[in-house]
């Protein structure tokens, strides 16, 4: 009876450190009411904070004007005049016409392409898209289609667009996925002009009748640094992590019944640039859940630390080499050469990278000769979804071992040699000494 008793007992222990130990591996990610949301490296494209990143259909809202405002940049200049066009005056509510008053702007009027961007990004006018798809492609329709063949080319797998706006209503296949968002709001920040119109607080947009309007971002979060005082000022839970002190430096906010709130934001910590996307968040009578969702995630993924999927020198692969230790002639044999990395292979551990990662190992000719511990013979690729990273490969062995491992043979060969010059020598004396007893003859 004591021996099961003592056997529950243990049971139940080692269950509830089991429990205790999951508990704390994951207490330090970030509780937040998105539905789905990701965090990614914008220079080296590594996923850092993932939830549901794939999950689709997901609906962008206002977050599309990001790929609208690309387009516009990749296919105008600043300089260039836009015309507010009919298909502009018919949509709806947070419209340019609500900026300065609908007798002030017609399809009579027109704007500069800067200030249509800055309508866009700013003030999220509807309408301004409707003036992008019209003047950039000559309809809704095929900017429609340029949209589709921009998302083609950034290969995404799990987005379509259907209006320059994000509006959705009765719309069924506008639709996106929290990585696939990332990949568009890094491909708009690194166009100068969309990132330095999403940096952009406030500014005046002109009409061409002479009709000024003031537009202010609604990324509320724009020039806000993550530090304590923010975070003790908002409420947030940083999770016993050090505040980041990162930047807000540009992103876009989006709202529609079906999508729920939606953000993108891109921060900047000493030349590191994150980009964040939350998407279905809450959108409350304050309109914080989805700011201090992405404050959450942000802060947590300037302190993510990587973890080594492999450990600088160990063991990475064995090549087998054939050669010739007296390399022209003789015997050809194989040695098996281990191949290390100096340097810790790293990567961020979460769902998507342990799932995804690959490696590839490229093996240049090596020669046993010229074989050296310090001399890299080949690279190890690690490859994630968006991250490539390379490693040298260093052998652990070098020529001078081998030649060790072939001691024997040299000797043999040498004393084989050895004897053959004396046997040679020996030969010559004999035959010399042939030659003078023939002379003495004669």
């Amino acid at each position: 009876m004591r021996r099961k008793l003592s056997t529950l007992l243990l049971t139940i222990i080692f269950l509830l450190s089991f429990s205790m130990t999951a508990l704390a591996d994951n207490a330090d990610l970030p509780k937040i009411y998105g539905k789905t949301a990701i965090v990614v490296d914008v220079n080296t494209g590594e996923i850092i904070y993932t939830k549901g990143i794939d999950e689709s259909p997901m609906y962008p809202a206002s977050t599309t004007k990001l790929l609208t405002a690309l387009l516009l940049a990749e296919n105008k200049q600043p300089t260039d005049v836009i015309k507010y066009t009919q298909n502009a005056a018919k949509q709806p509510a947070y419209s340019l016409y609500n900026l300065v008053g609908k007798s002030k702007i017609t399809t009579k009027d027109t704007m500069t392409a800067d200030d249509v961007m800055k309508a866009l990004l700013l003030f999220s006018a509807n309408d301004s898209a409707y003036m992008i798809a019209d003047n950039v492609a000559g309809s809704p329709e095929k900017f429609e289609e340029m949209m589709n063949n921009k998302i083609k080319e950034l290969g995404l797998k799990h987005t379509h667009f259907v209006t320059p706006n994000g509006l959705d209503s009765g719309i069924k296949d506008h639709y996106t996925s929290a990585y696939d968002l990332s990949v568009i709001a890094k491909a708009a920040y690194k166009n100068p002009w969309v990132k330095k119109v999403m940096n952009t607080k406030e500014d005046r947009v002109e009409i061409s009748n002479g009709t000024i309007g003031y537009v202010t971002n609604r990324n509320k979060l724009l020039d806000v640094k993550i530090d304590t005082a923010y975070a003790d000022k908002i409420g947030i839970d940083l999770n016993q992590m050090p505040a980041s002190d990162a930047v807000c430096v540009g992103g876009k906010t989006g709202y529609t019944s079906k999508a729920g709130r939606c953000l993108v934001a891109i921060f900047n910590k000493d030349g590191r640039t994150l980009a964040g996307v939350v998407m279905k968040s809450v959108y409350d009578a304050k309109d914080s859940y989805v700011f201090n969702d992405m404050a959450k995630i942000i802060n947590w993924s300037y302190a993510a630390k990587r973890t080594p999927l492999y450990k600088a020198n160990t063991e990475l692969k064995k090549i087998t080499v054939k050669y010739k230790p007296l390399k022209f002639i003789g015997p050809e044999k194989e040695v098996t050469i281990p191949l290390v990395s100096k340097k810790d292979a790293m990567y961020y551990e979460n769902e998507v990278n342990k799932s995804e990662v690959k490696t590839e190992f490229k093996i240049s000719d090596i020669n046993v000769g010229d074989l050296s511990k310090d001399k890299s013979v080949g690279t190890l690729v690690v490859k994630e979804r968006d991250a490539v990273k390379t490693y040298e490969l260093y052998p652990t062995i070098s020529s001078k071992d081998i030649m060790k491992q072939n001691i024997l043979l040299y000797v043999g060969v040498g004393v084989g040699v050895i004897v053959a010059i004396l046997i040679i020598l020996l030969l010559i004396k004999l035959i010399s000494r042939g030659g003078r007893r023939r002379r003495r003859r004669y």
